[in-house]
């Protein structure tokens, strides 16, 4: 009898029958799918989606230039960490302008799986359709003077012009194959960390079991021999039945492997050091200071800055010139690097001083330069 082939053939096309998943790869292929294969069901996904959006959002916004009040308003209701967050899964970030008394009073972020923009003839976007259930709403790009009413920020996509690429396809594969292993384990461990084993009907006779019979067997083993309340319970055989013990070899029962391996990829898609999400690996203290120095110059920098700079040529049109940057001094994880640059330019007896404050980020003096 071929026990386990009856069963794998039964549920293959119930597996491949997934909605969202490709049934070429059983990778979850749709945005929803993969939003929940790699952020809602994979711990190492939310981690570090949490670690980048989290820290982007911590940041502290000052106006370089122009009025402090467009700085304040990204700095409301955690902002930056929603638009990060956005950027980070779906490579796209929308932000509507909401006006009061001629001025921007709040930003607001709009999901961005609900949003799709409307390209005019030359394929500039002209206005975004947002989608809430079944009522759809159209928000113009610009009012009637020409100020942006929604502004749309977009991670880099070499394959489409109006959106976006995040990360969710690039960590889906990884966190598909983590999540299953983890669903592997879980059953492993359910039956006693081993296969249930192979029964076998010899009778004298050469007869074969009745369907009703091949029925209450089968319930019979799942009532009191599976799961893990009933690991180690013996067995009671008769009337020409035979149980053959099958195992599992070391190798076939490593998966830490793999999921380490998952893990490091899902990290490197949303550019993290694996160290930081507490993988295995040298975790010396020298280590995680390198990595969180790592994270916030190649992830998180480059991000809020290009969230920053976005937001800032589009309330030009509410504010005039205005130019946003981020407070680099408050973050504790730059500070050795603060530390020598503050040193090097104090040093520097060629350059001015209004040189000097603009190389550490600072507007020049109200009086004649020294």
């Amino acid at each position: 009898m071929r026990w386990f082939g009856r069963k794998s053939a039964d549920l293959a096309p119930l597996f491949l029958s997934l909605p969202g998943m490709d049934e070429r790869n059983l990778f979850p292929t749709t945005n929803q799918a993969q939003l929940r294969e790699v952020f809602l069901r994979n711990p190492v996904g939310q981690r570090a989606v949490r670690l980048v959006a989290g820290a982007v959002g911590s940041l502290k916004v000052y106006a370089l230039e122009g009025d402090q009040e467009a700085a304040d308003l990204l700095g409301r209701a955690s902002l930056l960490e929603q638009v990060a967050a956005s950027l980070l899964l779906h490579g796209n970030a929308y932000l509507q302008v909401v006006e009061a008394l001629g001025a921007p009073a709040e930003l607001f972020v709009l999901p961005a799986d609900k949003v799709t923009p409307e390209p005019d003839e030359r394929g500039w976007p002209r206005a975004y359709h947002y989608k809430v259930g079944r009522k759809t709403s159209q928000i113009s790009r610009h009012d009637a003077i020409e100020r942006v009413q929604l502004i749309h920020i977009k991670a880099l996509n070499p394959l489409q012009d109006q959106l976006g690429l995040g990360c969710l396809e690039a960590a889906s594969p990884a966190a598909a194959i983590h999540n299953r292993a983890s669903r592997w384990n879980k059953a492993l461990l359910d039956n006693a960390a081993r296969p249930s084993g192979a029964l076998s009907y010899e009778p004298a006779d050469g007869a074969a079991l009745s369907a009703a019979q091949f029925a209450r067997l089968r319930e019979e083993i799942d009532r009191q021999f599976c799961g893990s309340d009933n690991a180690g319970r013996p067995m009671l055989l008769e009337g020409g039945l035979k149980w053959q013990s099958l195992g599992l070899t070391p190798t076939d029962m490593d998966f830490v492997a793999i999921k380490e391996a998952a893990a490091r990829d899902i990290a490197l898609a949303f550019g993290i050091p694996p160290v930081l999400l507490g993988l295995p690996g040298d975790t010396a203290y020298a280590n995680l200071r390198e990595a969180g120095r790592s994270l916030y110059r190649q992830t998180v920098l480059p991000l809020a800055e290009r969230i920053v700079s976005e937001v800032s040529e589009a309330l030009k049109d509410w504010f005039g010139p205005l130019r946003l940057a981020i407070d680099t001094d408050a973050i504790s994880e730059l500070a050795e690097d603060r530390e020598r640059l503050w040193q090097m330019v104090s040093k520097a007896d060629f350059i001015s001083a209004d040189e000097k404050r603009e190389m550490l980020g600072f507007a020049p003096l109200a009086g004649p330069s020294l």
